[in-house]
């Protein structure tokens, strides 16, 4: 199957039905499926198509997502770009994966003289929203393509698109996503999971992330997705109760803030079936009043983006054990394997490990990457014996339950976003006052995990740390940048002179277990 076969099979459930709304547009299943084939027809005619790579730049709009869909349909691969990321790095993303279309928001019109420079292989800009100062609104470009659809053969090792993820170097990869990937992914979820009559979906979290991905999903039940343009606690509990969501994604930080709302344990929440939750560790007592506030829907999966999603799940049924003494600790797990994605535990050597061992989370099957965008050195070190290697360390019990405990490398992740030290450091390495850094992420409430950067001075200088996170902002966006900076006298460092990252992070981390 296609990707966009299943979008079909929505539109085929109800197509009157109202598929994509936000606060600007509403539009059923059949008017998504008509746009979707001008879409489809137009990109063709500007001669793009399977094998040729268009970006979309936009926040969370019905707009922006009809674009990804179209792009489906044509068959043309999907770069997307977070609106959260700095625009050089953004660049980097489009001109790295060989973008030569770029369809973007107006409110990103002051970045497209930027990217014009850097991204010297577009060729057309067309803008979501309205007439762009690059090219024309997507309404006139969609005006004269043909309704009917092009019915585009694909195979499953063809493209989905493209998307990012930071490397040891901090340097986004390009990750090839194919039509086997998402419909594997699509089958994992379904395998496991009762969605049930009429979902309706909530799309908080960036399009460009997992809950754009639930998004796509769920089309195969004929979901009503209800966009909202970003994160507002009280807004997101009105709209679940007002429009009777019974879906929805979002990161544990989101989550915390929710929790914290005044009255949140006096509201109800009947409509819900499956409240996700991915993307960074999720503090067991919050997960406790999650339970007992929104009910047995609380659901959990472990993915990457070579892996998308669903490696593991722990279903709301897994979740059924408060009070139970024997299996309560299954709260701290990812759930088990999904059923066509195996996970196993290997050591350095590649051997697989018993129940209980640590090691290496591995997994491998259909839903494992094509591999990554003109880089087949990382692709090959992913992929040896003949696993994908996740770079998480676990272990798996007896009951088969996935449990993350550690990292392999330095990765940091604050609100569900990756964050790769070395590119900070790289930025506070470069202040004139600076004689060394490490950036590590210390344990926080909020973010799950927080950015700390650790200071080490030149003799006599002096440092502002408000500077050094205003300049991380500039330079990486807010997500990357310090959440605070400390100055030490002199950093840790080992006989050959290389920073000790884990005795600073143990400084934070003391009489508390890392969560991971």
């Amino acid at each position: 199957m296609r990707l966009i076969d299943f979008f079909d099979r929505g539109v085929s459930i109800n197509p009157d039905r109202v598929y994509l709304e936000d606060d600007d547009v509403s539009r059923t299943f059949r008017e998504v499926q008509t746009r979707t084939y001008q879409f489809a027809n137009a990109i063709a005619a500007e001669g793009f198509g399977p094998g040729r790579m268009a970006g979309i730049y936009s926040p969370n709009c019905v707009s922006g997502f009809e674009a990804m869909l179209g792009l489906f349909r044509s068959g043309t691969a999907w770069v997307p770009v977070n609106a959260k990321n700095a625009i050089d790095e953004n660049a980097y993303i489009l001109d790295h994966n060989d973008v030569e279309i770029l369809f973007y928001h107006s409110s990103f019109e002051p970045a497209m003289e930027r990217i014009k420079v850097l991204c010297p292989k577009i060729q057309r800009f067309i803008c979501l929203d309205l007439v762009g100062a690059e090219g024309p609104w997507l309404e006139d470009w969609l005006a004269d393509a043909a309704d009917t659809d092009p019915d585009v053969k694909l195979a499953p090792d063809d493209l989905v698109g493209i998307l990012s993820s930071g490397g040891t170097t901090g340097r986004p990869k390009g990750i090839m996503l194919t039509q086997l990937n998402w419909a594997t992914m699509i089958a994992n979820f379904y395998s496991g999971m009762e969605v049930g009559p009429a979902p309706v979906h909530l799309l908080i979290a960036p399009m460009t992330h997992a809950a754009g991905v639930m998004a796509v999903v769920l089309s195969a039940a004929g979901v009503r997705n209800i966009i909202l343009p970003g994160f507002d606690a009280k807004r997101v509990l009105d709209t679940i109760t007002q429009e009777e969501v019974t879906h929805l994604f979002l990161p544990p930080t989101a989550i915390y803030m929710l929790l914290s709302e005044p009255g949140i344990e006096a509201r109800r929440f009947p409509s819900l079936r499956s409240f996700i939750y991915a993307a960074a560790p999720m503090a067991i007592d919050k997960l406790r009043q999650c339970l007992n506030i929104f009910g047995p829907v609380m659901t959990q999966s472990f993915g990457q983006a070579e892996s998308p999603m669903f490696c593991t799940l722990l279903t709301p049924k897994d979740h059924l054990v408060l009070g139970d003494p024997a299996c309560e600790h299954r709260l701290a797990s990812c759930g088990r394997p999904t059923l066509l994605t195996p996970v196993a535990i290997m050591d350095d050597d590649g051997n697989l490990l018993p129940r209980g061992d640590r090691g290496e989370i591995v997994v491998r099957g259909n839903l494992v990457m094509k591999g990554y965008y003109k880089n087949p050195e990382a692709t090959a070190e992913a992929s040896q014996h003949g696993w994908h290697h996740t770079g998480d360390v676990g272990y798996i019990d007896e009951e088969g339950y996935l449990y993350i405990v550690d990292r392999k490398k330095d990765m940091i992740i604050s609100g569900g976003f990756n964050i790769y030290p070395s590119e900070v450091e790289q930025v506070i390495w470069a202040h004139p006052a600076v004689l060394d850094c490490a950036v590590v992420g210390v344990p926080d409430e909020k973010w799950g995990e927080a950015v700390k950067a650790v200071i080490e001075l030149k003799p006599g200088a002096k440092l502002d740390p408000e500077e050094i996170i205003r300049i991380c902002k500039e330079n990486l966006g807010s997500v990357k940048a310090p959440k605070s900076v400390v100055v030490w006298d002199v950093l840790p460092r080992s006989p050959v002179g290389k920073v000790r990252k884990k005795d600073i992070r143990d400084v934070f981390w003391q009489n508390q277990a890392r969560k991971i």
